[in-house]
């Protein structure tokens, strides 16, 4: 059993564990094994902007873009049907409206029966990466279909299509204006319908025909955020279009070429109201320029092929830096850009090779590559840091073509260098997130582990290095090493292999030697990562240290040994016991057979198979508990407990206590939870014996009890349900007790559901010759003395005798005289038996009256002597020798006037 030491520990790790996740630079989350989320880390929560209670279960769904939520939730219910990790490209609402690209990944956690029990899942920001990749796809795309001489229609197509895809949802277009500026040439909108399209061509630029003119007017970008609200555009019916064909949003962007010739214009159109973000400026600026380098680039070969001269300032009015060399791999020419950008000139840059140009850690590499080209004639791209004319090296793409003659001999080669710098960046910050996972996992109190398909070790984290004290070519080679115990080793080795071969995932059980040679249990729990072909593509090992629990099973193993032997040695002991309880109480059978006797006995037979509550009353030692036993033994709870309680023999402080249990803390002296004598009775039967002397308070408690059969401990606030039944005793007036106030009329009535009165011994004398030759039978077993016989005069004595003290003190008699006896005749001496040898006479006054007479005189005789005050040294409950509040109690009982006595 763990203990509270231990508890604190597991709930402090359990909040590190939390710190941790929560610091992940990443979107984190956990599901149960029917796919419903039930963890959120703090930044996915503060990402989407939404509570944890509105994420729950499916309700993260609702942050996912409209065109993925019916693909994303059906991958993840296969992925849920398949029990195995999964990964998949999707758009994140962030907290302002804005949708990202995130890597959707999970993983299961299986149990040691192999079921899955929940999902472990992130989600990756990749919105810079897909931006990247879509926009270097469509530079790569322009720049191929421009090499391969595709129409520039086709070209800008392309484009358009770039952009639809990078963001989901749009309508994009590019209208040509001629060279000289003043009418639309065409329309290219490959996704936007030709009835609109049409309108375009041959419209004048300086018309009002909509944001396209305006914009191509202007040179300014124009933004209409809402066609409907906008009716500034009713002119020439652009509007009353744009709304027909479903048109919500436009944002048209000058396509300027060289010298700020107005080539076009790349206009972006939404199906809803929508202003456009920083990235979609973004994207709108590099599709312009891809624009503005494919439309100059083919007005440029088309001037090229007039005059050799214009093809210089048409490559030096390309927005890009582009070289032109000899096949040989001499430069020939660079283009404006590339000498700004050096801050060099043509003849300086010939010499790149010799020249700072070049990132010395990447010339080595760029020269390598470059006479490979060189000589195969192969295309080739290739990454390296160029320095800028301040000193500042970027990143930029090489991409090399070669341009082949009639007979396919290479006759030059031409080149252009893409500034890629802020990808790179990106590139780096994702890197630097995956090392800062590489932390988190060498962080994990565990042994993290990868292999590949075949099971080859790939890597290891810095816990299973240290562990091992070997390095990790050294841990590859585990099946020959002595990092296994070799009784484990053949089941490991036999486990590994199966896995391998059926790349079902494996949980078993080994133990490892450390680097101070000394073997700890680990359990071992290797899960597959499989392709989209279902195919295993790598292993996941997580091995925890189970050293501790191993030797826990084994001890805890040896304590339930000694427990059954314990237990058996008990059984033993209460069989026997059991037989001694039974002896016992075949001797404290109700003995006698007079007419008041048989109405009790009757009475007994009666309410005993019930259920009822039953009040006992008689004098003391008229044998009220063997009656309650009598009735219990009678009913259908005889083989459940009988709890005797003389609530007369309890101090008032401790009665609740002991009727109700306690738990821990709740007063002084409390070290430990306890259960009271209800609970212990529960199914069986609790005597409440001198029910009568309960203090007033726990007669509420009792109260409730025999109402609701409910109950709290004393300090806890747990309702407890019994099921008992109860029987009470009392030699007290209980009439005069409710008068007096000392006992409540409502417990009363609960409890004289059934009354029994057992009558004094005075009135069954015809039982006692039987009783006295039963009790002297008894005590001289006990004694072992050979009594036959009883004196006759003895008998009338008794007989005669009004006997007070009623069965008890007759059995106290015998007891004392069979000790005493030194022949085989039984025999009492008068002069044992009161003094009294009348009949007791009814006393005027009850005894419960005058016993409050009595105190009510001393509580007044103290309040006298303390003028009237009741706490403090000099107080009447410090000559009382009571608590204060219970002289406030019995003032207010006893109707005694406090302020008489000032």
């Amino acid at each position: 059993m763990a203990s509270a030491g231990d508890d604190s520990e597991h709930s402090s790790q359990a909040q590190d564990a939390r710190l941790i996740v929560d610091a992940i630079p990443t979107l984190a989350w956990s599901a149960r094994s029917d796919g419903s989320a039930d963890f959120f880390n703090q930044r996915w929560l503060d990402y989407t902007g939404l509570s944890a209670e509105q994420a729950r279960d499916w309700g993260w769904t609702v942050a996912l873009h409209s065109d993925d939520l019916n693909g994303l939730v059906n991958y993840w219910r296969s992925v849920l049907a398949s029990g195995a990790p999964g990964e998949i490209e999707g758009r994140l609402r962030r907290s302002d409206g804005v949708y990202r690209w995130f890597l959707f990944r999970a993983t299961p956690s299986f149990d040691n029966d192999g079921k899955v029990v929940r999902w472990f899942g992130t989600n990756t920001d990749i919105e810079d990466r897909k931006l990247a990749e879509g926009l270097l796809s469509g530079e790569n795309l322009v720049l191929e279909m421009t090499a391969e001489g595709e129409s520039l229609e086709s070209i800008l197509e392309a484009l358009c299509r770039v952009v639809e895809q990078t963001a989901s949802g749009c309508c994009c277009s590019i209208i040509l204006i001629d060279p000289s500026g003043s009418t639309i040439l065409q329309a290219i909108a490959p996704s936007l319908p030709p009835s609109y399209n049409d309108r375009f061509p041959g419209v004048p630029v300086n018309r009002e025909g909509g944001p396209c003119t305006e914009a191509a007017r202007s040179k300014k970008q124009v933004i209409v955020s809402d066609v409907a609200s906008d009716t500034q555009w009713d002119t020439y019916g652009w509007r009353t279009a744009a709304l027909t064909h479903g048109l919500r949003a436009c944002w048209s962007t000058t396509i300027l070429g060289s010298k700020g010739l107005v080539l076009g214009t790349f206009a972006v159109y939404w199906r809803e109201p929508r202003s456009p973000t920083q990235q979609d400026q973004k994207i709108i600026e590099q599709m312009t320029h891809l624009a503005s380098i494919a439309i100059d680039r083919k007005r440029n070969e088309a001037a090229l092929k007039q005059s050799e001269s214009r093809f210089r300032l048409i490559v030096d009015a390309v927005p890009g830096m582009v070289c032109t060399l000899n096949a040989a791999g001499e430069v020939e020419l660079l283009n404006r850009q590339v000498l700004e950008y050096f801050g060099k000139t043509a003849e300086e840059l010939k010499n790149w090779a010799t020249s700072d140009a070049v990132h010395p850690d990447d010339l080595p590499r760029v020269i390598v590559t470059w006479k490979r080209s060189i000589e195969s004639g192969q295309p080739y791209v290739l990454e390296l840091r160029q320095r800028r004319a301040d000193g500042v090296y970027r990143w930029f793409q090489s991409r090399a073509l070669p341009a082949r003659g009639t007979k396919g001999r290479i006759t030059g080669w031409y080149m252009l260098l893409t500034d890629i710098d802020d990808r790179k960046r990106a590139e780096d910050t994702l890197r630097s997130n995956e090392q800062s996972l590489r932390l988190i996992v060498d962080s994990i109190p565990g042994f993290v582990s990868t292999a590949n398909a075949a099971g080859e070790v790939e890597l290891v984290n810095r816990q299973v290095l240290e562990y091992f004290g070997k390095t990790t070519e050294e841990l590859k080679n585990w099946a020959t090493s002595d990092a296994l115990h070799p009784d484990d080793l053949p089941r490991m080795t036999d486990a590994y292999r199966h896995s391998i071969e059926t790349g079902r995932p494996r949980d078993v059980e080994t133990r490892s030697r450390g680097a101070d040679g000394v073997y700890r249990w680990f359990h071992l729990r290797s899960r597959p990562q499989l392709d989209a072909e279902g195919r295993v593509v790598r292993w996941y090992t997580l091995a925890t240290d189970i050293d501790k629990r191993k030797r826990a099973e084994a001890e805890l193993e040896k304590a339930f040994e000694e427990i059954k032997r314990l237990k058996d040695r008990l059984h033993d002991e209460n069989v026997a016991l059991r037989e001694q309880i039974d002896q016992a109480f075949m001797f404290e059978e109700i003995v006698g057979s007079s007419p008041s006797l048989k109405t009790v006995l009757s009475s007994v037979v009666k309410v005993a198979p019930t259920d009822s509550t039953v009040l006992i009353t008689g004098e003391t030692g008229t044998g009220k508990e063997l009656i309650a036993r009598a009735i219990h033994k009678g009913s259908q709870r005889a083989g459940q407990a009988f709890i005797s309680v003389n609530c007369a023999a309890i101090p008032s402080s401790l009665i609740a206590s002991e009727l109700f249990g306690h738990e821990k803390g709740a007063f002084t002296g409390a070290l430990q939870r306890r259960q009271g004598r209800f609970e212990l009775a529960h199914s069986g039967t609790i005597f409440l014996d001198e029910v009568g002397d309960l203090p007033v308070e726990t007669q509420i408690a009792l109260l409730r009890v025999l109402q609701e059969r409910q109950f709290e401990r004393v300090g806890g606030s747990r309702v407890i349900t019994i099921d008992v039944r109860i029987i009470a005793a009392t030699n007290r007036d209980l009439a005069a007790a409710i008068a007096s106030g000392t006992f409540r009329a409502d417990l009363f009535y609960r409890l004289n559901i059934f009354p029994i009165d057992v009558p004094p011994l005075r009135q069954r004398r015809e039982d006692i010759p039987m009783l006295v030759e039963y009790f002297v039978k008894r005590y001289a077993e006990k004694a072992r003395k050979q009594i036959s016989k009883i004196d006759k005069n003895t008998l009338k004595l008794c007989q005669s005798y009004h006997w007070p003290g009623n069965i008890r003190e007759l059995q106290n008699i015998i007891e004392r005289s069979v000790i005493l006896s030194t022949g085989d005749t039984f025999w009492i001496d008068e002069g044992w038996l009161s003094s009294q040898g009348a009949r007791r006479l009814e006393s005027p006054t009850p005894l419960t009256q005058t016993l409050q007479n009595h105190e009510k005189e001393l509580i007044e005789e103290a309040l006298a002597e303390s003028r009237g005050k009741v706490a403090g040294p000099n107080g009447a409950a410090a000559r009382l020798g009571i608590p204060r509040s219970t002289l406030d109690l019995r003032i207010k009982q006893l109707n005694i006037k406090k302020h008489t006595f000032r």
